[in-house]
């Protein structure tokens, strides 16, 4: 196997891991698909990927666990984090963790390839004289107590000091798919 165009990708989404994977391949990358982190620490033992696409949200974790297993088998991988749950917070975790980007979805292959080549930071990117609002404020609030807490809603709801529904109806009217 080529392992400069070795891929690994981290999706619990069906149809959007096998999408994904078929562009990809078309690319010439050969690649391995896991669901869950379990299988990533399995895989790991005799596939050592020379990129990886890591989803934030997994069923039996946080992406950043995947990050952190993947960045301390070799730090010189390449891994992009993809999510629907886009947080200053888990961006700066997951770039702390080894992460050389991290994007929201929807993001196409030509997005993901583009960060695979942007690990070095870049001084150019402008700078916005928009100031934050408040309900940006609150999101990103919600989102990092979200991420230390798991991703579990009651337990965030209880950290962040209010009812698990009101949470449920925040996290529903600003879904990010």
């Amino acid at each position: 196997m080529d392992t400069e165009r070795a891929l690994l990708i981290v999706e619990d989404d069906a149809s959007f891991a096998r999408a994904l994977s078929r562009s990809f391949e078309r690319r010439g990358y050969q690649l391995r698909l896991c669901r869950e982190i379990e299988e990533v620490a399995q895989l790991i033992e005799t596939f050592v990927p020379a990129y990886a696409v890591v989803d934030l949200k997994l069923p039996d974790g946080s992406g950043l666990e995947c990050v952190k297993l993947l960045h301390e088998r070799d730090p010189g991988i390449k891994i992009v984090v993809l999510t629907g749950f886009a947080s200053i917070a888990t961006a700066i975790e997951a770039v702390k963790l080894g992460a050389c980007h991290y994007l929201a979805k929807p993001s196409t292959t030509d997005d993901i390839e583009a960060a695979f080549q942007r690990a070095e930071g870049d001084v150019s990117v402008k700078l916005t004289k928009r100031p934050t609002s408040i309900k940006n404020l609150e999101w990103e609030r919600i989102h990092e107590v979200l991420a230390e807490a798991d991703f579990n809603i009651s337990e965030t709801a209880r950290r962040l000091g209010m009812h698990r529904r009101t949470l449920a109806r925040k996290l529903a009217k600003n879904r990010v798919k």
